[in-house]
């Protein structure tokens, strides 16, 4: 059984599976949630509750976070009850949210002034991955306390790379998802083109799943089309956030700004469905 004992916030619909993970992996864990309800599953397993990031970050070694947005971020350091408001110090912050450098640096320098340590460590890879161990995990920081805390995050994803200082981890991310957006336009673009001129959604799948520009986000999407399924594994609402956040640190290129406008004008309607609902935007 591993000794470190390890906090947990933010359990959606990724944050759960993750902590599932450290769980099995032998960790004793502690989690924190807004609405009590999505910690059930995780006491089950053995998990305690603790009533605040304060009290998560005074009891355990080792606090990961795992929510929607800066704003969140913000409110977890920084409330009355937030992790900053504890007067525990040598202990380690990954922030696995996919969130902006910015606010990744700033609470950075904060946890350097309380004498604690901050990672940025967004991930690649949906809910099923977080159910496997197999995401891919992009570090920003110190390499000191990210190779303390390395082993942990090998037990939720197949590939854990130290990029860089505070912010790089963000920055991959923001890159990595940027492409996905093109990758899902693209694609609800070229079967929506396809089938107006006769070639069956299946058929055109099956040639591009076979051919080189096919790999598993083709499968995955591709598959959730044909099925008429668009259950969010990752929001569309998600999506047009990062491409803002990819906006504000400078990635304006023609592409990133179609998709970005795609996007934007399919949330409304579409922005608690998958992002591959985008393909019911463009066709609409």
């Amino acid at each position: 059984m591993e000794e470190t004992h390890i906090g947990w916030i933010g359990l959606g619909n990724m944050g759960i599976p993750m902590a599932e993970q450290l769980i099995k992996a032998g960790y004793q864990l502690s989690v924190y949630n807004r609405s009590q309800d999505k910690t059930e599953t995780l006491t089950k397993l053995g998990a305690s509750i603790c009533s605040s990031p304060k009290k998560i970050f005074d009891n355990t070694d080792v606090v990961i976070i795992m929510v929607s947005d800066d704003e969140a971020i913000r409110h977890i350091f920084t409330n009355e009850q937030g992790l900053l408001n504890s007067k525990s110090s040598g202990k380690v912050i990954i922030n696995m949210s996919t969130v902006s450098p910015a606010v990744s640096i700033e609470m950075a320098q904060m946890c350097r002034e309380k004498g604690n340590f901050y990672l940025d460590a967004p991930v690649s890879g949906s809910v099923k991955q977080a159910e496997t161990g197999t995401l891919v995990i992009m570090v920003g920081g110190e390499e000191k306390p990210y190779q303390s805390v390395k082993p942990i995050l090998e037990k939720l994803g197949k590939l854990v790379m130290h990029i860089g200082d505070v912010g790089t981890g963000n920055n991959a991310k923001l890159a990595i998802n940027s492409l996905l957006a093109l990758y899902a336009q693209g694609l609800a673009e070229t079967i929506l083109f396809a089938n107006d001129k006769g070639v069956k959604p299946e058929d055109l799948l099956n040639l591009i799943n076979n051919a080189a520009i096919g790999n598993i986000f083709t499968k995955i999407k591709g598959d959730a089309i044909l099925n008429d399924n668009f259950k969010a594994a990752f929001a569309l609402k998600h999506i047009v956030k990062d491409l803002k956040l990819a906006q504000a640190e400078g990635l304006n290129s023609p592409l990133a700004q179609t998709a970005l406008k795609t996007f934007t004008n399919a949330e409304e309607q579409f922005g608690e469905e998958d992002i591959i609902s985008v393909v019911k935007a463009i066709k609409r």
